[in-house]
């Protein structure tokens, strides 16, 4: 049998989201990605020159990506739902025993 959890899973005080400074890392990543998509499309259109339908798939792939790289990378990230591991405090429960009543 394995031993109980001696560290519980702590509980979240904050829903602080990641720093400016990752956000802004994973959003240059994406940029650079897709800006370094662009350059082999379009060597891929030059190569397939002579299958012009091909060519002109790779030409038009490419035209949209700096659009759609600056959108992303100017965009900040949505707000993740996150199943969080929070502190309830149990309800107090009413007495279920009858008491005396005294009218005045």
């Amino acid at each position: 049998m394995s031993e109980p959890d001696k560290h519980p899973a702590p509980v979240l005080i904050t829903e602080a989201q990641p720093s400016y400074d990752d956000q802004f890392a994973a959003r240059k990543r994406k940029y650079a990605l897709m800006m370094g998509m662009r350059f082999p499309c379009l060597i891929l259109a030059g190569v397939f020159y002579h299958t012009w339908w091909l060519a002109l798939a790779f030409i038009v792939l490419s035209i949209p990506l700096p659009w759609v790289a600056v959108l992303i990378a100017n965009d900040r990230p949505p707000r993740k739902a996150e199943d969080t591991h929070r502190y309830h405090r149990d309800a107090t429960a009413l007495e279920a025993t009858d008491h005396r009543i005294i009218n005045g």
